[in-house]
């Protein structure tokens, strides 16, 4: 009994432990001899414990079986109070000094953790699947809308030459025709929101090309702080102003940038005061930096640790996709996504540094 795998206890009908072998010594944490004797409620959990002798003398007296040649999952407790589900399948045998019970015992825990893990990764898979859903949704009704749109701006210029004549004739008409100029610029930026828009939801081959990282972070933060619900958002720009371009995928880079400015705007939210987001571009070297700090509470270290893992997230509605694609994206350019998790006070602070020129490395997708 001693080698055997499973944990095997011999109990007579008083519930007394009369054999306890190694493989229970590992997993309840007790030696043999401090249990002899003793009443096997103490390895069972108090919803367990309390009933366990009335479960055994009913058996005794009615000969009904509730979970006599039967397993069943149930929970047992360690020395240290840890409760941990375990496998229990109990035997009967008739002895010359009584009834005996023969209970068979096999750690749940890893078995547990395993489903728990397939059951965590079945419904981020359909969470993804969800997301793909949306995302092409995105982009038919971005493609719907650019009509429609298109057809205001030409109406609304059409309008603006016939006043623009009037406004000649009578000075009256000037300020009609100066809000009809605002009207058709910002609908041209509605344009421009939804072209991009798009773009980044829509699948393409990897194409590198020169890139102003200053004007792909402008546009970076217009789309992400259209949609923002975090209200008072102060943001600090600190940017150099002979940042060359860099030779990068333009929709991976800014897919990047969008994640991180997300990631700050959700580390501020709950701030009721001093929410900032500080967004710096330099040139260091032979790269250029792309530094995004919050004035958050910091990433705990409990999270550091994985942070970049994919499937790793800390937010209940997160895919822990982001930070991972990010890293990649960033390697695959020949550069590098890093954090200081700040705490104590201070905001986590990420920066994706980015060759000005480096060899070209295959995308995921090429």
């Amino acid at each position: 009994m001693d080698t055997a795998v499973d944990g095997i206890i011999v109990i007579d009908d008083r519930a007394r432990m009369l054999l306890f072998n190694k493989a229970c010594e590992a997993l309840f944490g007790y030696e043999a001899a401090e249990v002899i004797g003793e009443n096997v409620k103490i390895l069972m959990p108090p919803e367990y414990s309390l009933e366990h002798d009335a479960y055994v003398n009913h058996y005794l007296d009615t000969g009904e079986k509730r979970i006599i040649g039967i397993g069943r999952e149930v929970k047992g407790r360690h020395k240290d109070g840890t409760v941990f589900p375990i496998e229990l399948s109990v035997g009967e045998a008739g002895t010359p000094a009584g009834r005996q019970f023969i209970g068979i015992i096999r750690d749940l825990r890893q078995r547990k953790a395993v489903e728990s893990r397939i059951n965590h990764l079945q419904a981020q898979l359909v969470h993804m699947a969800r997301v793909n859903a949306m995302d092409e949704m995105g982009a038919a009704i971005a493609h719907e809308l650019n009509q429609p749109l298109t057809a205001v701006i030409l109406y609304l210029q059409a309008i603006l030459r016939k006043m623009g004549t009037a406004a000649t004739e009578d000075p009256a008409n000037r300020p009609i025709v100066d809000i009809l100029g605002k009207a058709v610029r910002e609908a041209e930026r509605a344009g421009s929101i939804i072209q991009r828009m798009r773009q980044f939801v829509e699948k393409r081959e990897p194409a590198r090309q020169g890139v102003d990282l200053r004007k792909l972070m402008d546009e970076a933060l217009e789309l992400t702080l259209l949609g923002s619900s975090v209200p008072d958002v102060e943001i600090r720009r600190d940017q150099d102003e002979d940042v060359p371009p860099v030779d990068v995928d333009p929709v991976q880079i800014q897919q990047v940038m969008v994640n991180l400015i997300r990631n700050a705007l959700e580390a501020v939210k709950t701030l009721e005061t001093g929410r900032w987001i500080g967004i710096g571009i330099r040139r260091e070297d032979l790269s250029v930096l792309v530094e995004i700090e919050d004035s958050g509470n910091g990433i705990p270290k409990e999270v550091v640790r994985n942070l970049f893992k994919a499937f790793s997230s800390s937010k209940k509605t997160g895919l822990g996709l982001g930070l991972a694609i990010s890293r990649s994206i960033a390697q695959n350019h020949g550069g590098e996504l890093t954090v200081s998790p700040g705490g104590g006070g201070r905001g986590a602070k990420f920066v994706l540094s980015l060759p000005i020129s480096a060899p070209r490395r295959s995308l995921p997708s090429e």
